[in-house]
Order: structure tokens, then sequence, then C-alpha cells
């Protein structure tokens, strides 16, 4: 038995815009989002060996772009050196773009980072993406040991941000004397904030940047922060209208109970983390509701409320009305799947779903 994660929707509430609520699947880009999980009995060097198997195939499949997230003290991700894995990702495929979703900037020194991703952009041209969050992607003392100082929370991320921003783009230092990125000076590296709630949704729009919201893991502040984002934008050199990728798990097979079953790898996940006990993925179980008390499957059903998980015509089903729901321009979808063929044909499943097959 598994818990139904049902997809979230306020079937009486109307669309803003009538031509956008006509959107169809096919109507916008599809993205991976990887943790490189670490599965039970596995090691990250398997991992990482999976991480480009699969960017391979969803490069073959038309998927738009390939983002790794970086997570600190962690035995189930093995995606902590982030850039370095892009690298590995983008050297080993052709043309899909390769980026962080995203780069915790509090944890790092903004040169760094323009340093990195200058070189990967000069490596791999055109094909780069830099995400950044302000989150630490840890916990505190991970995050201590990553800063070197505690006055580091990220509060100063908008300064950090624009200090980032002036290495790419030195006319953006007002005058001030900068220090110079060689590599970066002068790349035309996308920049993308990264939220789970309205603070990075906001400064996005304030500055005319792209937004990725993380609706996997914070549906219920989906549409809020979408609102919030698209109402303060200001158009810039970088858009002329908001563009917003929203995060959305996806667990696809050939039925519905099939699809359950795998979701509960994901789902004790999601339990580890909330015990605060982070571990290395699950193989699925037949009865994920042993596992838990009625007070922790309410919130795996908040954490989780808009994760899609079915056969071909459930995911297409509830696909379409999470587009409808967001009107998103991008999607860029999760799969924490236990067994690496299982989750190649998850990406392969969404792929037709997508082109209609």
């Amino acid at each position: 038995m598994t818990i139904s994660i049902k997809f979230l929707r306020k079937e009486d509430e109307s669309m803003s815009n009538e031509n956008n609520a006509k959107k169809s699947l096919s109507d916008i880009r599809y993205s991976v989002l990887d943790l490189s999980p670490i599965v039970e009995g596995g090691t990250p060097s398997e991992s990482l060996r999976n991480t480009l198997d699969l960017a391979r195939h969803v490069e073959e499949w038309g998927f738009h772009r390939y983002w790794l997230a970086e997570h600190h003290n962690m035995p189930g991700i093995a995606s902590s050196a982030t850039s370095v894995v892009i690298g590995h990702v983008a050297a080993g495929t052709a043309s899909i773009r390769v980026g962080s979703g995203g780069i915790m900037l509090p944890n790092h020194a903004p040169l760094v980072i323009a340093e990195q991703f200058g070189t990967l952009e000069t490596l791999f041209p055109g094909r780069i993406d830099l995400g950044l969050g302000r989150a630490p992607g840890t916990d505190q003392m991970t995050a201590h040991a990553l800063r070197r100082d505690r006055r580091s929370d990220g509060q100063d991320f908008p300064e950090q941000l624009a200090e980032l921003r002036a290495y790419f783009d030195p006319s953006l230092a007002a005058g001030k004397n900068f220090v110079r990125a060689i590599p970066g000076e002068g790349l035309k590296i996308p920049i993308w904030l990264l939220g789970s709630s309205g603070y990075s949704a906001q400064l996005a729009g304030q500055l005319g940047l792209p937004f990725s919201f993380a609706s996997h893991f914070s549906p219920e502040n989906t549409k809020p922060a979408l609102e919030l984002y698209r109402s303060s934008f200001r158009p810039s050199a970088v858009l002329d209208r908001p563009y917003a990728m929203v995060g959305v798990n996806v667990i696809a097979a050939n039925t519905d109970e099939e699809a359950e079953w795998l979701s509960t790898s994901m789902q004790q996940q999601f339990l580890s983390l909330l015990r605060n006990n982070p571990g290395k993925l699950q193989p699925p179980v037949e009865n994920i509701e042993s596992l838990c008390s009625e007070y922790e499957k309410g919130l795996l059903q908040q954490r989780l409320g808009s994760a899609i998980i079915g056969g071909p015509q459930k995911v297409k089903r509830n696909l379409q009305a999470f587009l409808d729901e967001t009107q998103a321009e991008e999607m860029i979808v999760n799969a924490q799947i236990f067994d690496h063929q299982a989750r190649l044909k998850s990406y392969e499943i969404l792929a037709n779903v997508i082109k209609g097959h």
C-alpha cells in the first residue's frame, strides 16, 4: 500500500490569461534536475556514472537542460562538488545545456563561482547555466564548515549576487575597483535565481532574471511565488518578459500501480529528512504507511503535493493540470527512483507523453 500523493489544484481558480490557459504540453520546454542519488548498497562512483548515463539519454529524448544540485553532508547525494559534476556531464554530452540547480551562493566567494563557471563556459561555450540559491543546502554545522564565517547567513545574498554578476560584466561594478575573473569576464552565462518562497521570486523579478521555483518540495508556495515574480518583473538586458521554470517530481511507469510503488523510495527519502536523519535512497516498499505516523503522512502530502505519479495517461493528465495551474515557460523534472533502469524508463515515458506518443 502507498500513500496517495494527490495533485493539488484549486478547480475554482480562473486563469488570468485566456490564451495562456490553452498552453499544451508540447508548447514548453522540459529539463532534468538530478541530485545524483546514492542508493542503498550503492556508491558515489556508481551514482555519478548513472548521472552521465541519464544525461546522455535525456539529451537524445529532447530535454533542454540538465541541472545538478548542491547539497552537503548528505549520505544519499553525490553532487556536492556541483561545478565538477557539471563539467563531467557537459564533457560526456554534446548539446544539452548543463548547469546548477543550484549553487548555494552564501557557501562560496562570488569570485570563485565566477571563475568556476567562467571556466565551464569557456570549455563548453553556449551550454552552461548558473542557477543560484540563498539557502545553505545543508545543516548549520556544515554551513559553518563551508563558509568559515557564522555571519554569512544568506542575508547579504543581493550583494553577493551583484558582485558575481559584475565579475562577468564589469560595467555593473558602478566604478568600484574589482578583481577580474579570468576566465569569466565578458562571458554571457545565463544566471537564474532559485527559490522555495517569495524572496528570490521578487528579487528575480526586480532584476529581470529568469526564475526557477522548487515546487517539487514546496508546492503550497508555488502560485504565490510565481505571481510575485511576474508582478514584480522589470524588463532587463537579459529578459524582456518573465520566464518561469517550475520543479516537479514525476515518477512514470507502465502502470499507475508500478509508479506508486516506485514512488515509495522518494517518500522514504522525505521521511528521513523530516526526521533529521538523511540517508541513502531506499528500495521501494509495499506499505509506506507502516513506516510513518499519521502526522508524518500529513507532512508527506504537504511536501509532495505536486508530485505526478502514474502511468502514461495519468502523467499526461496531471502534467497538463500542473501547466494550467502554473503557466510555466519550462518544467524541470526530478525523479528519485531507486533502480536506474526504472529511472531511465520514467524519463522516456515522460518524453513520449510530451511528444504526444
